[in-house]
């Protein structure tokens, strides 16, 4: 009797681990709360629940996601919109699964005391304005605002210069430099470039046509397990931003726990109250490719339905 149920235990072991789907989650960017709800659903074994045995890769500066996912490398990626349908349009085939955040965090910083009232103005007043050039949102800067009369230079990271120059402004993510920014005494006032029409969905999860096609279920599964993890870390992220903090040093706690706080309304809207977090619409895909197009990035004609698949 003994040697049998150890025997029943022993098949369904090898049942569990064979059910069990291995998959890496490439992030294009360091552990930080833009990806807490990846990093709560792997703590929480939200993904083991459902069969997956998921790793998290963290990123960088330059870190080819897109590519990485194209080429089946990884089956999970995070990346921009933009990415994706720039991807398209080269001929990879990638497809958006869910969309962290719903509106664009993405803004350039000025100090307060110079009295800049929107970003139009400041494109077109003296000054320096650090920003990396070649993303899509400078090109649609470039063709709202031109000409500029800011002296417009790299962006090589960091808040060192803004710090120590007033009439420097610089790209920055909301939750991040502006966060670092006040808590050494700055007074930064932020733009959103989605304040000039430019709006893309951002920490999007992408994946490979064919693992859709192919592994749909365990596809479910992970934007599932993801989705909950989200669910959790809006509503609690200390523990989360605890761990995250570990992997991440040169962020300090205080300003992962702002961060998450900041990000929420980026995130939570009324479509994703009604529709789910991470829910993409249409038409917001159809505006950006439109856009995109217009600044001659990509070539007109694609299908804006094959971007995404809400799941």
């Amino acid at each position: 009797m003994i040697q049998l149920l150890l025997s029943s235990l022993l098949m369904l072991n090898s049942v569990t681990f064979a059910a069990s789907l291995k998959a890496d989650l490439a992030l294009d960017w360091k552990p930080e709360p833009e990806f807490g709800g990846f990093y709560e659903a792997s703590l929480g074994k939200l993904y083991t629940n459902e069969g997956l045995d998921i790793t998290i890769l963290p990123g960088g500066a330059g870190q080819p996601v897109s590519q990485m996912v194209a080429a089946k490398k990884v089956k999970f990626g995070v990346a921009a919109a933009n990415d994706v349908i720039e991807s398209r349009a080269h001929g990879a085939k990638v497809v958006a699964l869910f969309a962290v955040y719903q509106n664009d965090p993405m803004g350039i910083m000025v100090h307060s005391e110079r009295n800049i009232g929107s970003l139009k103005e400041l494109f077109q007043s003296d000054g320096t304005i650090a920003t990396q050039k070649g993303l899509p949102y400078m090109a649609w800067l470039e063709k709202k605002f031109s000409p500029f009369k800011a002296k417009v230079v790299p962006y090589t990271g960091g808040i060192a210069t803004f710090l120590h120059d007033k009439n420097f402004a610089q790209q920055c993510f909301i939750t991040s430099e502006p966060v670092a920014a006040k808590r050494e005494g700055a007074n930064a006032k932020t733009f959103l470039v989605s304040e000039s029409g430019y709006n893309p969905y951002l920490t999007v999860v992408i994946t490979h046509e064919d693992t859709l096609k192919n592994e749909p279920d365990a596809v479910k599964k992970f934007v599932s397990a993801a989705r909950q993890g989200w669910k959790q870390y809006l509503n609690d992220s200390k523990k989360t931003n605890i761990e995250m903090q570990k992997l991440n040093s040169g962020m300090d706690l205080a300003t992962f726990d702002e961060a998450a706080r900041l990000q929420l309304s980026f995130i939570e809207t009324a479509e994703t109250k009604k529709n789910g977090l991470g829910w993409m619409s249409e038409a917001r895909w159809k505006s950006l490719y439109d856009q995109l197009v217009e600044l001659k990035l990509v070539k007109s004609g694609l299908d804006s339905k094959q971007f995404f698949q809400n799941l």
